[in-house]
């Protein structure tokens, strides 16, 4: 039975959740989620008249410039998926995509995406102004933000970055990953693939939040037996795009905590010149594993993270 048959767009994607999908907190990693969004990218551009624009040999492509994304329904091995989407708005070149992740089984959505996208030059990524066939279809293809899209605990306001390796040692960020772009890791036309960066993250994350984590279960009455960690929201700015062999850090802090959210930030770098290749804003939770809930954070636990949280820490 379809519990939510009103939501807003067109399918472009229908799929499902692998087995090697899933991670050690039992649910579809974050990574995938990204993945699923930019293959429905790909049949978003199609309806919009740019069916070839992720092809090596494209006239033109679309690469993203931002993503706010909501998670709001755990999915788990076997799980039927799909996607509808559709344009929030439209300017010269770039545009704002609407992308909802949803149970197919029962319509619940399992997330939100809001993509902003530029309408670019393949391989050097020079913006151009849409075709008129992209405006024309755009119009067809407009949508309202559903209330569970919408930012929640994540700013989505304009923003400078203030990322830079140089900063990241002046305010102590931890260091939780550090790599290279390899093979398989870049589409068709040398760029990283975006779930690089919040992979990476996944990867990386746990000697560093699980310490903000204990904090928070040590501190719940009643304490938890088991705690993981989950992911309600993120905004990531994409500000440069890595080739194959770049080399990529990611160095994240605590903002602050507050209800039950932890608020934090991860820059991925350049190590080679310091520069920012993307920044982000999340909110996370710790979570109770047998009870499948969100623990909250106590006065005493907020106290803590006080102690922990980077003064000044944003994009």
């Amino acid at each position: 039975m379809t519990l939510f048959p009103d939501l807003p767009g067109v399918e472009i994607w229908r799929g499902g959740v692998n087995t090697w999908d899933c991670d050690e907190m039992g649910h579809m990693n974050v990574r995938f989620y990204v993945v699923r969004a930019m293959e429905g990218l790909a049949g978003l551009a199609a309806e919009m008249g740019l069916p070839h624009a992720f092809v090596p040999h494209a006239n033109a492509t679309l690469v993203v410039r931002e993503h706010h994304i909501r998670f709001l329904k755990e999915a788990h091995a076997g799980a039927p998926l799909h996607m509808l989407g559709g344009v929030i708005e439209i300017g010269e070149t770039e545009a704002k995509l609407l992308q909802l992740l949803v149970h197919s089984a029962t319509g619940e959505l399992a997330a939100t995406f809001q993509t902003t996208v530029a309408h670019v030059t393949p391989r050097e990524g020079e913006a151009f102004p849409w075709p008129s066939i992209v405006r024309k279809r755009a119009k067809a293809l407009a949508v309202e933000v559903p209330e569970r899209a919408r930012a929640r605990s994540v700013d989505l306001s304009p923003a400078v970055s203030q990322a830079s390796l140089a900063r990241a040692e002046a305010l102590g960020l931890t260091r939780i990953s550090l790599g290279a772009l390899s093979t398989g890791e870049t589409d068709a036309f040398g760029r990283m693939r975006a779930e690089q960066f919040i992979g990476r993250v996944s990867d990386g994350i746990g000697a560093f939040i699980a310490p903000l984590r204990d904090i928070v279960a040590e501190a719940a009455e009643p304490a938890p037996g088991r705690v993981g960690g989950a992911v309600l929201e993120y905004r990531i700015v994409y500000l440069a795009w890595p080739r194959l062999g770049d080399r990529l850090e990611v160095r994240s802090g605590l903002v602050g905590a507050d209800g039950r959210v932890l608020r934090c930030a991860h820059w991925l770098l350049d190590p080679a010149t310091g520069a920012a290749w993307a920044t982000s804003t999340v909110s996370a939770i710790t979570f109770d594993l047998d009870a499948r809930k969100a623990v909250g954070i106590s006065t005493k636990a907020a106290e803590r993270l006080a102690e922990e949280a980077v003064e000044g820490l944003g994009l």
